[in-house]
């Protein structure tokens, strides 16, 4: 428990840091998500395979399609979070983003039959009182509405990945991760390929932040990230 911890505040302290990492790339929301699971995919694949692991998903198409849906909703939420950081700034979005395991631990009773306790409540309504503090003003038309919006739907996004994630209970480990980003990956490339086209501009001084994001924080974070998740 205490390894699977470790790992998830690692992995956590990695994602934190994606917005200011992002914020030296200059290209828009969407090519920097497709980079950045493209990269990590690569990254993860290219372990399993030196690591001469095995392929078990096949085995399971029930929890196979539970990882799929995972997979789709975590490269919606990280269009849906990179647009937030354009519009409204890493700080707010960042905020509205980890509501999503707030989410998922009030729908926890209903979904694994865990049993909530005054400190999650209280910590729920904690984190619903800091968001309506914060972002308020959207309310009264002074801040940007959509950059709200696209905040909030990253959250639920998030919420979906984690919750449909838990139920691929056998798909565990480095296979996990990797198939949930290669996924991600799909889902961004299908979109941004409708969208603008694949064919993207990417800027010298933007090569290296994109480097990092895509193999640091998105591959070795995913997997410190769903590896832990399942025993906590």
């Amino acid at each position: 428990m205490k390894r699977s911890y470790f790992k998830y505040i690692l992995a956590l302290l990695l994602f934190g840091s994606n917005g200011i990492m992002a914020s030296f790339i200059s290209m828009n929301s969407y090519e920097i998500v497709l980079l950045r699971t493209l990269l990590g995919s690569l990254l993860l694949l290219a372990i399993f395979l030196l690591s001469k692991g095995k392929f078990t998903f096949y085995k399971s198409k029930k929890h196979f399609l539970y990882l799929a849906v995972s997979g789709v909703a975590m490269g919606t939420s990280w269009m849906l979070l990179y647009e937030a950081y354009a519009r409204i700034g890493v700080s707010i979005s960042s905020l509205l983003y980890y509501c999503g395991p707030v989410i998922v631990m009030v729908l926890s009773p209903l979904l694994f039959k865990e049993k909530l306790n005054v400190f999650k409540v209280s910590g729920f309504i904690s984190v619903l009182c800091g968001v309506f503090l914060v972002n308020g003003n959207a309310l009264s038309g002074d801040g940007d509405t959509f950059g709200i919006l696209c905040g909030v739907l990253s959250a639920v996004m998030y919420a979906f990945m984690v919750i449909f994630n838990k139920k691929a209970t056998s798909i565990t480990g480095l296979e996990n991760s990797m198939l949930q980003l290669i996924i991600s990956f799909l889902t961004v490339a299908v979109f941004v390929g409708i969208k603008q086209g694949v064919i993207m501009d990417i800027p010298t001084e933007s090569i290296l932040p994109l480097l990092i994001l895509g193999f640091i924080n998105t591959g070795i974070g995913c997997y410190f990230y769903f590896s832990s998740i399942g025993n906590l």
